[in-house]
């Protein structure tokens, strides 16, 4: 692996400029980087380089010079053609070197990634030696924006980055370099094959790129200027990232979340086909947002509005309802145990709704559904089924949601998931628990 911390480091001298026009490298050609993040960076004219470890993928980026974007919903549109991009193997010597060259050139104005915050520190060097030589080639200011999902995704990676930094190179990237968090929202299904997911990509038409403007650099605050140049159409710039990062964990997660676990208990499929369940499903899910939506607006009454967060509701709803989207409920439902952490999708706006002493009857049914959940091929969903066999509901009430025995979300969530395995036919290995 790539290291850059040596003080006495210098790197081979490269041609500059190595581009005539706007750059960007993206780290991660998956659904996410090619659906969303890659072909705004495009459309905006950067030329957009892919950093990816899937060598066939690089192959036909470089080959093909272009893909496909296709929108699903019910109005069919044209798909739209992703030009001036390209492809570099991040996990090959040779890539990583021309990475490093890419990013210290002058004309490279923006990194972002959509890789998972696990894989981060993984492409940490790379970055590092390109701010080495952007230092050495007099370059100007960089903005990295890690589009991961979850809250400081930015910060993480830039943690990464400094430890293959000296002192004196960690205190000129905080002059030049801004490592922005952000929230992102876009549904991008999984692709049905491989063979499509080469050729094209499809997208929900709905998206949020909400970036924080306090931390990108060469920012004009008076508005004369735009954050980045070129500006990205399509990406919001904010003072006030947490608010709006609680508004998409705690209504569009929530939502999708409690979707997905009832569904897998009313026996639906994809996530479509479960909103369509008016009295099981949708008015659980409907609700639920909602005392998320009262809950936010209690909590930051300076950014949203009672209306406009039902509008906010109203459109995410008809997100769900888009037939032509195919998301798997094992999809949106996996990792039941990382979606059940405090400050995750659901117990997060349950516990800031009590705070500001709001209802949260359809919330406690959501994580009643969620401690329902089934599937033998997600670990954590076992796991979860281990501490239900071992220790009954009333021990994974305690030890999975660190609730105390007799407190009143305790009651709650306990006759809300006594009163669903009443409503369903369970198979007998449910029944017990």
């Amino acid at each position: 692996m790539l290291r850059a911390q040596s003080p006495c480091y210098r790197p081979t001298p490269v041609p500059s400029p190595r581009f005539d026009h706007p750059t960007a490298v993206h780290f991660g050609a998956g659904s996410i980087g090619l659906g969303f993040i890659g072909v705004l960076l495009a459309k905006a004219g950067y030329h957009v380089i892919f950093a990816d470890i899937n060598p066939e993928v690089i192959a036909r980026l470089n080959g093909d010079s272009t893909y496909e974007i296709k929108y699903l919903g019910p109005r069919r549109s044209r798909p739209f053609h992703v030009h001036n991009i390209s492809g570099v193997l991040s996990n090959k010597e040779e890539g990583i070197m021309e990475l490093a060259e890419d990013i210290g050139d002058k004309e490279m104005k923006i990194v972002t990634t959509s890789i998972g915050f696990g894989a981060l520190k993984q492409i940490a060097p790379i970055i590092a030696k390109g701010i080495i030589i952007r230092r050495q080639e007099g370059a100007g200011s960089l903005n990295i924006i890690a589009c991961e999902n979850g809250k400081g995704a930015s910060d993480l990676l830039r943690d990464h980055v400094y430890k293959d930094l000296d002192e004196s190179m960690q205190k000129w990237a905080d002059r030049h370099v801004g490592f922005a968090n952000c929230s992102v929202d876009r549904i991008v299904p999984q692709p049905v094959s491989e063979q499509e997911k080469l050729l094209s990509v499809g997208v929900d038409k709905f998206f949020e790129w909400i970036v924080d403007l306090k931390a990108l650099k060469s920012v004009d605050h008076s508005g004369d200027k735009p954050a980045l140049d070129p500006p990205i159409e399509g990406m919001m710039l904010t003072e006030n990232l947490p608010a709006f990062q609680a508004r998409k964990l705690y209504i569009f997660n929530c939502g999708h979340a409690t979707t997905a676990y009832l569904g897998t208990i009313f026996h639906r499929q994809v996530i479509s086909e479960a909103i369509k369940d008016k009295e099981d499903i949708f008015s659980v899910v409907e609700g639920a947002m909602r005392e998320s939506g009262k809950a936010l607006v209690k909590e930051y009454p300076d950014t949203f509005t009672e209306d406009g967060m039902e509008g906010y509701i109203q459109k995410t709803i008809g997100r769900f309802k888009n037939q032509d989207v195919v998301d798997d409920v094992t999809r949106v439902g996996r990792q039941p145990l990382r979606k059940l952490g405090p400050d995750e999708r659901l117990l997060g706006p349950l516990n800031l709704a009590r705070q500001h002493r709001l209802s949260t009857k359809y919330l406690t049914i959501a994580i009643a559904a969620a401690l329902m959940y089934r599937n033998d091929d997600d670990d954590q969903a076992k796991e979860l089924q281990k501490v239900k066999e071992e220790h009954g509901i009333e021990g994974a009430l305690e030890k999975i949601l660190d609730l105390k025995a007799g407190s009143s979300e305790y009651k709650e969530i306990m006759h809300a998931y006594n009163d669903l395995k009443g409503r369903v036919k369970l198979p007998n290995s449910m029944q017990k628990n």
